[in-house]
């Protein structure tokens, strides 16, 4: 059983996509980061930079319990857990490539971008600019590559597509506009439309819909969310 650790935000979506398409059994464990659920002592044993998503493999290595957090870390976990969606080992070069290019360009860069121009008490133009940019040239990077493929790696559908899916998901917030943001980027486009249709999808963006997540911006879910904002707490 994988016990997954949750809330309804790009990062999870992807555990939650990849634990559908894998058919793996889990429980839900909802993490309200709004209300701070996330810097609980109970969750930072599981994840010591209090962030969801995280999992616990009650059948880890060795029949062990196991805990796994980020989600790149995951969905690589699960990957070779299931020996699914993860490539040949000649594929492995440019599925670590890949991952790690969504991993360190395209998750953060959108983290950033949404922000900025969403959350930031200021709408800092440098800060707007830079990363609506960076985003537009890692979707570029990426559109080039699919340019007469179906898939990111090896033309076979992997946990590549699922990370990228997580946020190519959110690309309206990520850069608003009155236009689909990804129409510049035709050959993305053309995927993520292809990717969105899996079944598995619609039963991802099911998951946790029972569950009444915090949905207020106000004083307590900016502390939760941006605690380096604020002075900490003497002890």
């Amino acid at each position: 059983m994988i016990r997954f650790y949750y809330h309804p935000t790009p990062n999870p979506a992807k555990v939650a996509l990849m634990l559908e398409e894998t058919g793996l059994a889990y429980e839900l464990v909802p993490v309200d980061t709004s209300k701070g659920e996330q810097h609980t002592p109970a969750f930072r044993a599981i994840n010591p930079n209090g962030k969801v998503p995280a999992i616990v493999d009650t059948d880890g290595p060795g029949g062990n319990a196991a805990r796994v957090f980020d989600s790149s870390a995951i969905l690589l976990y699960l990957g070779e857990k299931t020996g699914r969606l993860i490539g040949s080992p000649a594929d492995r070069p440019e599925l670590l490539s890949w991952l790690f290019f969504i991993a360190t360009g395209i998750g953060p860069f959108s983290g950033q971008a949404v922000h900025f121009q969403h959350a930031a008490p200021e709408k800092l133009g440098y800060a707007v600019n830079r990363y609506r940019r960076e985003i537009e040239r890692h979707y570029e990077v990426l559109d080039k590559h699919l340019q007469g493929r179906d898939f990111i790696v090896a033309n076979e559908y992997s946990i590549a597509d699922i990370s990228a899916w997580g946020w190519l998901d959110r690309a309206p917030l990520v850069l608003p506009g009155d236009t689909d943001p990804l129409k510049p980027f035709p050959d993305l486009q053309r995927w993520f439309r292809a990717i969105d249709s899996r079944p598995a999808v619609a039963k991802a963006r099911a998951v946790g819909r029972g569950h009444a997540f915090k949905k207020e911006m106000d004083e307590e879910t900016r502390r939760a969310l941006f605690p380096s904002n604020y002075d900490k707490v003497a002890s």
